[in-house]
């Protein structure tokens, strides 16, 4: 390890820190995020390579930031990695995992060699902070990275609306839902945890789609535009695959929508496999789960939920590095934004059904695909729900499909709705002709 040029890692970042510490007073989101009176004393954090005790500590306080070469002994908490990891950090246009220091520490697979030292909560209470910060850095050190075009939009073609349903778990609810296009193909989009169906508006917007399907979208109870179940206390909200099902099967037939298709990512995607295990009863005619597999196997945290962490910025950064790093920031800002407006507690119940409630064990080889087909999507920059986990559920399944998607992640309707279309489109034409 000692001979590998990232072993030191001021020997690699030591020259570019006059120039980061000229960028980062000019950064508009990091004086945004320090832009309080509740940084009493400048914070130092360090990052080191897991092979020596040379660091790159990075200090801010209330709308100011600089970097210098020392000891990981002077800082509140340490990022610590291997040197090839770092490396890997700190190159443009990064492959997965190294679009974030999330994607080596974060979930189910926390690399060998990666770890945080030091002040734990101080590590998640600042995580917006040095998450910025590496980005400036990053970008001093090897350029932005190459950013996907998107042409501005000029109208929208969204309708919204509310409708009152019902089930046993979350009682009465009401409902918030966009409809857009007028195509046959009927389509209803499922949002991803803690967030809402404003992830679908590139989608529900693009002239192909509103061509070929008439599109429904709608936010879970206490999600987003929806009202908070009567049901549940504040901060008591939890999912579940009965919950989940018979509130998608609720719109389904409030809506008098007749064997719609299903589709959504993550937590989604995991309904997705659950509503194709249950087609008649949910009412859909095939399902395309997108980052979804039979079983995701995490440890539960509680950060997003705890009372010492606030949950509107720890939630949308434990998620924002699951995106391919050259999808179009305005739409990396609203994953940001939407999981950062979700209410306490609404991404931690989620999490119950995506980490720990949802077990498609045994189940999925039943999924009868000449009655319900099912088509799997997998953004290649996921690390949370990886396309291996994708294609091994799908080889279960006697007559599904699979299909790769490069330069999209755990977001792909989101990231880049024109890369994602085009996938899209395959997956319905194949479900359309198959039923």
């Amino acid at each position: 390890m000692q001979d590998h040029p990232w072993h030191n890692l001021p020997l690699q970042l030591g020259r570019s820190l006059d120039q980061f510490n000229k960028a980062i007073q000019d950064d508009a989101q990091f004086l945004a995020f320090t832009h309080t009176e509740h940084i009493p004393t400048p914070i130092t954090f360090a990052i080191k390579s897991t092979t020596d005790d040379d660091a790159i500590l990075l200090t801010f306080s209330q709308r100011y930031g600089y970097a210098k070469v020392g000891k990981s002994t002077d800082a509140l908490f340490t990022l610590t990695a291997l040197p090839a990891q770092w490396q890997g950090l700190f190159t443009k246009n990064p492959q997965m995992p190294y679009q974030s220091f999330w994607g080596l520490y974060g979930q189910n697979i926390r690399q060998d060699g990666v770890a945080v030292l030091g002040d734990q909560l101080a590590f998640l209470k600042y995580a917006h902070v040095w998450r910025v910060m590496l980005d400036a850095l990053h970008d001093v050190f090897c350029g932005a990275n190459d950013l996907s075009p998107q042409p501005a939009q000029t109208d929208d073609f969204l309708v919204g609306r509310y409708v009152f349903v019902e089930n046993a778990a979350w009682g009465r609810c009401k409902i918030f839902y966009e409809q857009s296009g007028t195509g046959p193909t009927k389509i209803v989009f499922l949002h991803t945890a803690g967030s809402d169906s404003r992830q679908y508006h590139g989608v529900m917007n693009d002239a192909r789609m509103r061509e070929q399907c008439t599109m429904v979208a709608f936010d879970l109870p206490a999600h987003g535009r929806s009202f908070p179940s009567p049901k549940l206390p504040h901060g008591g909200y939890f999912n579940s695959e009965d919950a989940y099902l018979s509130c998608i099967a609720g719109v389904i037939k409030r809506l008098g929508l007749k064997r719609p298709i299903l589709c959504g990512a993550s937590m989604a995607g995991q309904a997705c496999i659950a509503a194709a295990i249950r087609a008649d009863e949910v009412g859909v005619c095939g399902t395309i789960p997108m980052q979804g597999c039979e079983r995701v196997e995490m440890r539960r945290e509680w950060q997003d939920k705890s009372p010492l962490v606030n949950s509107a910025t720890f939630n949308p950064e434990w998620v924002y590095g699951m995106m391919c790093p050259t999808a179009p920031d305005e739409n990396r800002q609203l994953l940001w934004h939407t999981f950062s407006s979700q209410a306490y507690g609404v991404y931690h119940g989620d999490l119950d059904f995506y980490f720990n409630g949802w077990d498609g064990r045994g189940r999925v080889e039943k999924i009868d695909t000449t009655k319900c087909p099912i088509y799997f999507l997998a953004g290649e920059y996921d690390w949370s729900n990886t396309i291996e986990m994708s294609e091994a559920t799908a080889k279960k399944i006697p007559g599904a499909k699979f299909q790769r998607m490069p330069n999209l992640g755990h977001f792909p309707a989101t990231e880049n709705p024109a890369l994602f279309v085009p996938h899209l489109l395959e997956a319905i034409d194949h479900i359309v002709t198959s039923v």
